[in-house]
């Protein structure tokens, strides 16, 4: 059986973020016909945090994982858009990888973000229930910005 790459795009700046995404993380790592890449995990031990080459490494390192992915998950908390997310989102829309987009509340979303995405799903519970085998398309029905 040959496994899917999944590329995890996600804000985690604080404490929220950071639980979000371990929720989904463990979902996804969980599933054994993925190989997750989260950039949250990427260890860069050979550079001196916020620095340009720390800049230049972590940037290189994360499209290398983007160009890799079969999949591209990718949250949005609340209607924060996180630009290094947005970004991501953007990259992998223009590359032709599936985007599942997944929202942690009903709050207005980006239109951009969501539409640009092969499935919208509503939090770690909309994750859990989402068909990675038949990759079924969904779209966000809530309010717009």
């Amino acid at each position: 059986m040959n496994k899917r790459n999944v590329y995890l795009a996600s804000p985690f700046f604080n404490d929220k973020e950071i639980v979000f995404i371990e929720q989904v993380e463990h979902i996804l790592e969980s599933n054994p016909t993925f190989n997750v890449f989260s950039p949250r995990k990427l260890e860069t031990p050979d550079f001196t945090p916020q620095t340009p080459e720390w800049a230049q490494h972590i940037f290189e390192a994360d499209i290398t994982h983007l160009d890799t992915a079969d999949i591209v998950v990718a949250i949005i908390q609340d209607n924060y858009d996180d630009t290094g997310t947005s970004f991501e989102i953007g990259y992998a829309f223009a590359t032709k990888k599936p985007v599942i987009l997944v929202y942690n509340s009903a709050n207005t979303q980006n239109l951009m973000l969501t539409q640009s995405c092969h499935a919208v799903v509503d939090g770690v519970e909309g994750l859990k229930a989402y068909d990675f085998d038949t990759m079924p398309r969904s779209t966000y029905s809530g309010k717009y910005f």
